[in-house]
Protein backbone atom coordinates (compact mmCIF):
# COMPACT_ATOMS: atom_id res chain seq x y z
CA UNK A 1 0.00 0.00 0.00
CA UNK A 2 1.29 3.45 -0.89
CA UNK A 3 1.42 6.54 1.21
CA UNK A 4 1.52 8.83 -1.80
CA UNK A 5 1.00 8.55 -5.51
CA UNK A 6 4.53 9.74 -6.19
CA UNK A 7 6.15 7.25 -3.85
CA UNK A 8 8.92 6.28 -6.27
CA UNK A 9 10.22 9.83 -6.66
CA UNK A 10 9.78 11.21 -3.15
CA UNK A 11 13.45 10.93 -2.23
CA UNK A 12 14.67 12.86 -5.23
CA UNK A 13 11.91 15.44 -5.19
CA UNK A 14 12.83 16.29 -1.62
CA UNK A 15 16.52 16.59 -2.44
CA UNK A 16 16.71 18.19 -5.88
CA UNK A 17 15.77 21.78 -6.62
CA UNK A 18 13.48 21.80 -9.61
CA UNK A 19 14.45 24.50 -12.05
CA UNK A 20 13.71 25.25 -15.67
CA UNK A 21 16.01 24.13 -18.44
CA UNK A 22 19.15 26.24 -19.06
CA UNK A 23 19.42 27.09 -15.35
CA UNK A 24 22.22 25.67 -13.23
CA UNK A 25 22.39 23.84 -9.91
CA UNK A 26 25.42 24.83 -7.83
CA UNK A 27 26.35 21.24 -7.01
CA UNK A 28 27.95 18.26 -8.66
CA UNK A 29 25.86 15.95 -10.83
CA UNK A 30 27.16 12.90 -8.97
CA UNK A 31 25.44 13.90 -5.71
CA UNK A 32 23.07 10.93 -5.93
CA UNK A 33 25.12 8.58 -8.09
CA UNK A 34 25.79 5.20 -6.50
CA UNK A 35 29.32 3.74 -6.66
CA UNK A 36 29.66 0.75 -8.96
CA UNK A 37 29.75 -1.84 -6.18
CA UNK A 38 26.52 -0.52 -4.69
CA UNK A 39 24.88 -0.57 -8.11
CA UNK A 40 25.90 -4.22 -8.49
CA UNK A 41 24.58 -5.02 -5.00
CA UNK A 42 21.21 -3.37 -5.53
CA UNK A 43 20.85 -4.83 -9.02
CA UNK A 44 21.48 -8.32 -7.64
CA UNK A 45 18.59 -7.74 -5.22
CA UNK A 46 16.14 -6.09 -7.59
CA UNK A 47 16.63 -8.31 -10.66
CA UNK A 48 15.62 -11.64 -9.03
CA UNK A 49 12.69 -9.92 -7.34
CA UNK A 50 11.34 -8.67 -10.68
CA UNK A 51 11.83 -12.08 -12.35
CA UNK A 52 10.15 -14.04 -9.53
CA UNK A 53 7.30 -11.54 -9.16
CA UNK A 54 6.53 -11.42 -12.88
CA UNK A 55 6.97 -15.13 -13.59
CA UNK A 56 5.27 -16.35 -10.42
CA UNK A 57 2.18 -14.20 -10.84
CA UNK A 58 1.80 -15.10 -14.52
CA UNK A 59 1.98 -18.80 -13.58
CA UNK A 60 -0.73 -18.29 -10.93
CA UNK A 61 -2.96 -16.72 -13.59
CA UNK A 62 -2.30 -19.69 -15.90
CA UNK A 63 -3.05 -22.25 -13.17
CA UNK A 64 -6.48 -20.75 -12.45
CA UNK A 65 -7.57 -20.03 -16.02
CA UNK A 66 -6.25 -23.27 -17.56
CA UNK A 67 -7.82 -25.66 -15.03
CA UNK A 68 -11.57 -25.71 -14.59
CA UNK A 69 -11.37 -27.05 -11.05
CA UNK A 70 -9.40 -23.97 -10.00
CA UNK A 71 -11.98 -21.46 -11.24
CA UNK A 72 -13.51 -20.55 -7.88
CA UNK A 73 -14.57 -17.14 -6.61
CA UNK A 74 -11.53 -16.79 -4.35
CA UNK A 75 -9.17 -17.90 -7.11
CA UNK A 76 -10.66 -15.37 -9.53
CA UNK A 77 -9.82 -12.69 -6.99
CA UNK A 78 -6.31 -14.15 -6.72
CA UNK A 79 -6.01 -13.76 -10.50
CA UNK A 80 -6.94 -10.11 -10.07
CA UNK A 81 -4.29 -9.76 -7.37
CA UNK A 82 -1.67 -11.53 -9.49
CA UNK A 83 -2.45 -9.31 -12.48
CA UNK A 84 -1.88 -6.19 -10.38
CA UNK A 85 1.38 -7.57 -8.94
CA UNK A 86 2.65 -8.56 -12.39
CA UNK A 87 1.86 -5.08 -13.71
CA UNK A 88 3.82 -3.25 -11.02
CA UNK A 89 6.85 -5.54 -11.35
CA UNK A 90 7.05 -5.29 -15.15
CA UNK A 91 5.89 -1.74 -15.90
CA UNK A 92 7.11 0.15 -12.86
CA UNK A 93 9.82 -1.35 -10.67
CA UNK A 94 12.54 -1.78 -13.31
CA UNK A 95 12.22 1.75 -14.69
CA UNK A 96 12.13 3.44 -11.31
CA UNK A 97 15.06 1.38 -10.10
CA UNK A 98 17.14 2.72 -13.00
CA UNK A 99 16.02 6.24 -12.09
CA UNK A 100 16.88 5.79 -8.42
CA UNK A 101 20.38 4.55 -9.21
CA UNK A 102 21.30 7.41 -11.55
CA UNK A 103 18.90 10.24 -10.64
CA UNK A 104 18.25 10.59 -14.37
CA UNK A 105 14.98 9.70 -16.15
CA UNK A 106 15.80 8.50 -19.70
CA UNK A 107 12.37 7.12 -20.64
CA UNK A 108 10.57 10.29 -21.73
CA UNK A 109 7.71 12.41 -20.40
CA UNK A 110 4.88 10.09 -21.48
CA UNK A 111 6.30 7.05 -19.72
CA UNK A 112 7.00 9.21 -16.67
CA UNK A 113 3.22 9.60 -16.49
CA UNK A 114 2.51 5.96 -17.36
CA UNK A 115 4.85 4.36 -14.84
CA UNK A 116 3.46 6.41 -11.93
CA UNK A 117 -0.10 5.77 -13.09
CA UNK A 118 0.58 2.01 -13.24
CA UNK A 119 2.19 2.05 -9.79
CA UNK A 120 -0.82 3.60 -8.10
CA UNK A 121 -3.27 1.58 -10.20
CA UNK A 122 -1.71 -1.76 -9.30
CA UNK A 123 -1.40 -1.01 -5.59
CA UNK A 124 -5.02 0.17 -5.39
CA UNK A 125 -6.17 -2.94 -7.24
CA UNK A 126 -4.13 -5.17 -4.92
CA UNK A 127 -5.44 -3.76 -1.66
CA UNK A 128 -9.05 -3.55 -2.86
CA UNK A 129 -8.83 -7.16 -4.07
CA UNK A 130 -7.56 -8.28 -0.66
CA UNK A 131 -10.52 -6.49 0.91
CA UNK A 132 -12.92 -8.19 -1.52
CA UNK A 133 -11.49 -11.61 -0.66
CA UNK A 134 -11.87 -10.96 3.07
CA UNK A 135 -15.49 -9.84 2.63
CA UNK A 136 -16.27 -12.85 0.40
CA UNK A 137 -14.80 -15.25 2.98
CA UNK A 138 -16.65 -13.42 5.77
CA UNK A 139 -20.04 -13.77 4.08
CA UNK A 140 -19.43 -17.39 3.08
CA UNK A 141 -18.42 -18.49 6.59
CA UNK A 142 -20.44 -16.23 8.91
CA UNK A 143 -23.61 -16.37 6.78
CA UNK A 144 -23.44 -19.79 5.08
CA UNK A 145 -27.13 -19.79 4.11
CA UNK A 146 -26.81 -16.67 1.98
CA UNK A 147 -26.47 -17.25 -1.78
CA UNK A 148 -22.84 -17.49 -2.88
CA UNK A 149 -21.29 -14.96 -5.20
CA UNK A 150 -21.37 -16.23 -8.78
CA UNK A 151 -18.85 -15.89 -11.56
CA UNK A 152 -20.62 -12.95 -13.17
CA UNK A 153 -20.85 -11.06 -9.87
CA UNK A 154 -17.18 -11.78 -9.20
CA UNK A 155 -16.19 -10.35 -12.58
CA UNK A 156 -18.34 -7.27 -11.92
CA UNK A 157 -16.62 -6.75 -8.55
CA UNK A 158 -13.21 -7.11 -10.21
CA UNK A 159 -14.21 -4.59 -12.88
CA UNK A 160 -15.39 -2.19 -10.16
CA UNK A 161 -12.03 -2.58 -8.39
CA UNK A 162 -10.15 -1.56 -11.53
CA UNK A 163 -12.48 1.36 -12.26
CA UNK A 164 -12.05 2.68 -8.72
CA UNK A 165 -8.29 2.19 -8.96
CA UNK A 166 -8.15 4.09 -12.26
CA UNK A 167 -10.02 7.03 -10.71
CA UNK A 168 -7.59 7.18 -7.77
CA UNK A 169 -4.63 6.92 -10.16
CA UNK A 170 -5.64 9.72 -12.55
CA UNK A 171 -3.74 12.50 -10.70
CA UNK A 172 -0.49 10.62 -11.33
CA UNK A 173 -1.12 10.58 -15.07
CA UNK A 174 -2.34 14.18 -15.20
CA UNK A 175 0.27 15.94 -13.06
CA UNK A 176 3.50 14.01 -13.56
CA UNK A 177 5.94 15.59 -15.99
CA UNK A 178 9.66 15.87 -16.71
CA UNK A 179 12.15 18.71 -16.52
CA UNK A 180 15.88 19.24 -16.87
CA UNK A 181 18.56 20.12 -14.34
CA UNK A 182 21.95 21.43 -15.42
CA UNK A 183 24.70 21.02 -12.84
CA UNK A 184 27.77 23.13 -12.25
CA UNK A 185 29.98 20.49 -13.88
CA UNK A 186 28.02 20.86 -17.14
CA UNK A 187 26.01 17.64 -16.97
CA UNK A 188 22.26 17.70 -17.56
CA UNK A 189 19.81 15.29 -15.95
CA UNK A 190 16.12 14.68 -16.57
CA UNK A 191 13.82 14.39 -13.58
CA UNK A 192 10.32 12.89 -13.37
CA UNK A 193 8.18 14.63 -10.76
CA UNK A 194 4.64 15.77 -9.88
CA UNK A 195 3.62 19.36 -10.59
CA UNK A 196 0.20 20.05 -9.08
CA UNK A 197 -2.02 22.96 -10.25
CA UNK A 198 -1.46 24.97 -7.05
CA UNK A 199 2.30 24.50 -6.91
CA UNK A 200 5.18 22.05 -7.27
CA UNK A 201 5.57 18.93 -5.22
CA UNK A 202 5.99 19.41 -1.42
CA UNK A 203 4.38 22.88 -1.66
CA UNK A 204 0.90 21.88 -2.86
CA UNK A 205 -2.12 21.73 -0.57
CA UNK A 206 -3.90 19.63 -3.18
CA UNK A 207 -1.12 17.09 -2.98
CA UNK A 208 -1.31 17.02 0.82
CA UNK A 209 -5.08 16.50 0.71
CA UNK A 210 -4.73 13.76 -1.89
CA UNK A 211 -1.99 11.98 0.06
CA UNK A 212 -4.02 11.96 3.28
CA UNK A 213 -7.08 10.61 1.49
CA UNK A 214 -4.97 8.06 -0.35
CA UNK A 215 -3.36 6.75 2.83
CA UNK A 216 -6.75 6.37 4.52
CA UNK A 217 -8.31 4.55 1.55
CA UNK A 218 -5.39 2.25 0.76
CA UNK A 219 -3.87 1.60 4.17
CA UNK A 220 -5.83 2.32 7.34
CA UNK A 221 -9.30 1.41 6.05
CA UNK A 222 -8.18 -1.90 4.48
CA UNK A 223 -6.18 -2.91 7.55
CA UNK A 224 -9.03 -2.33 10.01
CA UNK A 225 -11.52 -3.92 7.63
CA UNK A 226 -9.46 -7.09 7.20
CA UNK A 227 -8.61 -7.28 10.89
CA UNK A 228 -12.33 -7.30 11.69
CA UNK A 229 -13.36 -9.82 9.03
CA UNK A 230 -10.56 -12.31 9.67
CA UNK A 231 -10.98 -12.05 13.45
CA UNK A 232 -14.65 -12.98 13.09
CA UNK A 233 -13.82 -15.74 10.62
CA UNK A 234 -11.16 -17.17 12.93
CA UNK A 235 -13.56 -17.19 15.86
CA UNK A 236 -16.17 -18.99 13.76
CA UNK A 237 -13.85 -21.64 12.31
CA UNK A 238 -11.60 -22.35 15.29
CA UNK A 239 -13.52 -21.10 18.31
CA UNK A 240 -16.88 -22.87 17.92
CA UNK A 241 -17.93 -26.50 18.40
CA UNK A 242 -20.41 -28.35 16.24
CA UNK A 243 -23.23 -30.33 17.84
CA UNK A 244 -23.66 -33.92 16.78
CA UNK A 245 -21.83 -35.68 13.99
CA UNK A 246 -20.64 -34.05 10.80
CA UNK A 247 -20.79 -35.67 7.43
CA UNK A 248 -17.72 -36.21 5.31
CA UNK A 249 -18.69 -33.30 3.10
CA UNK A 250 -19.14 -30.97 6.08
CA UNK A 251 -15.78 -31.80 7.62
CA UNK A 252 -13.98 -31.46 4.32
CA UNK A 253 -15.73 -28.14 3.76
CA UNK A 254 -14.58 -26.85 7.17
CA UNK A 255 -11.01 -27.97 6.55
CA UNK A 256 -11.00 -26.40 3.11
CA UNK A 257 -12.25 -23.09 4.50
CA UNK A 258 -9.61 -23.15 7.23
CA UNK A 259 -6.85 -23.73 4.69
CA UNK A 260 -8.02 -20.84 2.50
CA UNK A 261 -8.40 -18.48 5.46
CA UNK A 262 -4.94 -19.39 6.80
CA UNK A 263 -3.42 -18.69 3.40
CA UNK A 264 -5.16 -15.33 3.06
CA UNK A 265 -4.17 -14.33 6.60
CA UNK A 266 -0.54 -14.95 5.66
CA UNK A 267 -0.97 -12.95 2.43
CA UNK A 268 -2.45 -9.98 4.30
CA UNK A 269 0.20 -10.15 7.05
CA UNK A 270 3.03 -10.14 4.50
CA UNK A 271 1.35 -7.24 2.70
CA UNK A 272 1.21 -5.14 5.88
CA UNK A 273 4.78 -6.02 6.92
CA UNK A 274 6.23 -5.17 3.49
CA UNK A 275 4.53 -1.78 3.27
CA UNK A 276 4.77 -0.67 6.91
CA UNK A 277 8.38 0.67 6.67
CA UNK A 278 7.46 2.75 3.65
CA UNK A 279 4.47 4.24 5.44
CA UNK A 280 6.73 5.15 8.36
CA UNK A 281 9.28 6.65 5.96
CA UNK A 282 6.60 8.72 4.26
CA UNK A 283 5.30 10.08 7.58
CA UNK A 284 8.79 10.90 8.83
CA UNK A 285 9.81 12.76 5.66
CA UNK A 286 6.53 14.67 5.70
CA UNK A 287 7.20 16.06 9.19
CA UNK A 288 11.03 16.17 9.05
CA UNK A 289 11.96 16.74 5.38
CA UNK A 290 15.50 17.70 6.36
CA UNK A 291 16.40 14.03 6.94
CA UNK A 292 16.31 13.49 3.17
CA UNK A 293 19.51 15.54 2.92
CA UNK A 294 21.47 12.94 4.88
CA UNK A 295 24.05 10.96 2.91
CA UNK A 296 22.69 7.59 4.00
CA UNK A 297 19.05 8.23 3.06
CA UNK A 298 19.36 6.95 -0.51
CA UNK A 299 20.41 3.47 0.61
CA UNK A 300 17.66 3.45 3.23
CA UNK A 301 15.10 4.40 0.62
CA UNK A 302 16.34 1.75 -1.83
CA UNK A 303 16.02 -0.89 0.91
CA UNK A 304 12.53 0.27 1.92
CA UNK A 305 11.42 0.44 -1.71
CA UNK A 306 12.77 -3.08 -2.36
CA UNK A 307 10.86 -4.45 0.63
CA UNK A 308 7.62 -2.79 -0.51
CA UNK A 309 7.96 -3.98 -4.10
CA UNK A 310 9.04 -7.48 -3.05
CA UNK A 311 5.52 -8.06 -1.76
CA UNK A 312 4.62 -8.80 -5.39
CA UNK A 313 6.82 -11.90 -5.43
CA UNK A 314 5.75 -13.40 -2.10
CA UNK A 315 2.14 -14.23 -2.99
CA UNK A 316 2.92 -16.97 -5.58
CA UNK A 317 5.36 -18.51 -3.09
CA UNK A 318 2.66 -18.49 -0.39
CA UNK A 319 0.10 -20.11 -2.73
CA UNK A 320 2.57 -22.85 -3.66
CA UNK A 321 3.53 -23.44 -0.03
CA UNK A 322 0.07 -23.48 1.55
CA UNK A 323 -2.23 -24.80 -1.20
CA UNK A 324 -1.78 -28.31 -2.62
CA UNK A 325 -3.61 -27.52 -5.85
CA UNK A 326 -1.47 -24.48 -6.61
CA UNK A 327 1.57 -26.55 -5.67
CA UNK A 328 0.52 -29.21 -8.17
CA UNK A 329 -0.07 -26.50 -10.77
CA UNK A 330 3.46 -25.16 -10.32
CA UNK A 331 4.81 -28.71 -10.65
CA UNK A 332 2.91 -29.15 -13.89
CA UNK A 333 4.30 -25.89 -15.25
CA UNK A 334 7.88 -26.87 -14.35
CA UNK A 335 7.49 -30.58 -15.15
CA UNK A 336 10.24 -30.26 -17.80
CA UNK A 337 12.77 -29.39 -15.08
CA UNK A 338 14.96 -32.24 -13.73
CA UNK A 339 13.71 -33.57 -10.41
CA UNK A 340 10.17 -32.18 -10.76
CA UNK A 341 7.50 -34.88 -10.78
CA UNK A 342 3.94 -33.82 -11.54
CA UNK A 343 0.83 -35.97 -11.79
CA UNK A 344 -0.82 -35.27 -15.17
CA UNK A 345 -4.30 -35.12 -13.65
CA UNK A 346 -3.18 -33.64 -10.35
CA UNK A 347 -5.72 -30.80 -10.45
CA UNK A 348 -8.64 -33.01 -11.46
CA UNK A 349 -8.26 -36.35 -9.69
CA UNK A 350 -10.71 -37.47 -7.04
CA UNK A 351 -9.85 -38.48 -3.50
CA UNK A 352 -10.12 -42.20 -2.68
CA UNK A 353 -11.48 -43.59 0.58
CA UNK A 354 -9.10 -46.20 1.98
CA UNK A 355 -10.31 -47.10 5.48
CA UNK A 356 -13.30 -46.90 7.78
CA UNK A 357 -14.01 -45.40 11.18
CA UNK A 358 -16.41 -42.82 12.54
CA UNK A 359 -15.51 -39.33 13.66
CA UNK A 360 -17.42 -37.01 15.95
CA UNK A 361 -17.42 -33.27 15.25
CA UNK A 362 -16.85 -32.59 18.93
CA UNK A 363 -13.58 -34.48 18.66
CA UNK A 364 -14.50 -37.78 20.38
CA UNK A 365 -12.62 -40.57 18.59
CA UNK A 366 -15.54 -42.91 17.94
CA UNK A 367 -13.81 -43.56 14.66
CA UNK A 368 -12.81 -41.91 11.45
CA UNK A 369 -12.22 -42.30 7.77
CA UNK A 370 -8.84 -41.86 6.24
CA UNK A 371 -8.44 -40.07 2.97
CA UNK A 372 -5.17 -40.50 1.15
CA UNK A 373 -4.17 -37.58 -1.02
CA UNK A 374 -0.74 -36.73 -2.39
CA UNK A 375 1.01 -38.79 0.27
CA UNK A 376 -0.82 -37.28 3.25
CA UNK A 377 -3.58 -38.70 5.43
CA UNK A 378 -6.68 -36.74 6.44
CA UNK A 379 -9.38 -37.77 8.89
CA UNK A 380 -13.05 -37.28 8.03
CA UNK A 381 -16.46 -38.50 9.12
CA UNK A 382 -19.28 -40.36 7.44
CA UNK A 383 -20.87 -43.80 7.50
CA UNK A 384 -19.68 -45.40 4.25
CA UNK A 385 -21.77 -47.28 1.77
CA UNK A 386 -20.85 -50.89 1.15
CA UNK A 387 -19.53 -49.87 -2.24
CA UNK A 388 -16.97 -47.68 -0.49
CA UNK A 389 -16.18 -50.44 2.00
CA UNK A 390 -15.02 -52.60 -0.89
CA UNK A 391 -12.13 -50.16 -1.37
CA UNK A 392 -10.76 -50.74 2.14
CA UNK A 393 -7.08 -51.55 2.17
CA UNK A 394 -6.56 -54.99 3.66
CA UNK A 395 -2.94 -54.04 4.28
CA UNK A 396 -3.81 -51.42 6.92
CA UNK A 397 -6.87 -53.10 8.45
CA UNK A 398 -6.91 -56.74 7.24
CA UNK A 399 -9.38 -58.10 9.81
CA UNK A 400 -11.82 -55.20 9.53
CA UNK A 401 -11.63 -55.17 5.74
CA UNK A 402 -12.29 -58.92 5.56
CA UNK A 403 -15.25 -58.59 7.94
CA UNK A 404 -16.84 -55.82 5.88
CA UNK A 405 -16.39 -57.78 2.66
CA UNK A 406 -17.90 -60.93 4.20
CA UNK A 407 -20.83 -58.91 5.53
CA UNK A 408 -21.36 -57.41 2.09
CA UNK A 409 -21.45 -60.89 0.51
CA UNK A 410 -24.02 -62.14 3.06
CA UNK A 411 -26.31 -59.17 2.43
CA UNK A 412 -25.93 -59.57 -1.33
CA UNK A 413 -26.93 -63.26 -1.14
CA UNK A 414 -29.88 -62.42 1.08
CA UNK A 415 -31.11 -59.74 -1.34
CA UNK A 416 -30.72 -62.11 -4.27
CA UNK A 417 -32.57 -64.88 -2.45
CA UNK A 418 -35.43 -62.58 -1.49
CA UNK A 419 -35.65 -61.34 -5.02
CA UNK A 420 -35.89 -64.82 -6.50
CA UNK A 421 -38.38 -65.96 -3.93
CA UNK A 422 -40.52 -62.93 -4.43
CA UNK A 423 -40.69 -63.43 -8.13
Amino acid sequence: MLGTEDYNMSLYENNLTWIMANDTVESSSNQFEQPWWKQVMWTSLYAPMVVVATGGNLIVIWIVLAHKRMRTVTNYFLVNLSLADAMVSTLNVTFNFVYMLSSDWPFGRFYCKVTQFVAVLSICASVFTLMAISVDRYIAIIYPLKPRVGRRTTLCIALGIWIGSIILSLPSFLYYTTDFIEYSDGKVRTVCYAEWPDGPNNYSRLELLYNVMFMILTYFLPIFSMLFTYARIGKELWGSQSIGECTQRQLENIKSKRRVVKMMMVVVTIFVVCWMPFQIYFLMTSYWPEITNESYIQDIYLAIYWLAMSNSMYNPIIYCWMNSRFRQGFKQFFRWCPGVHATPDGLTRREVLTARYNYSCSGSPDGHYRIKRAGSTQHISRQPSYTEVSELTAVEYPNRAKGFKDRRKVLAKKRNGDGVGGS
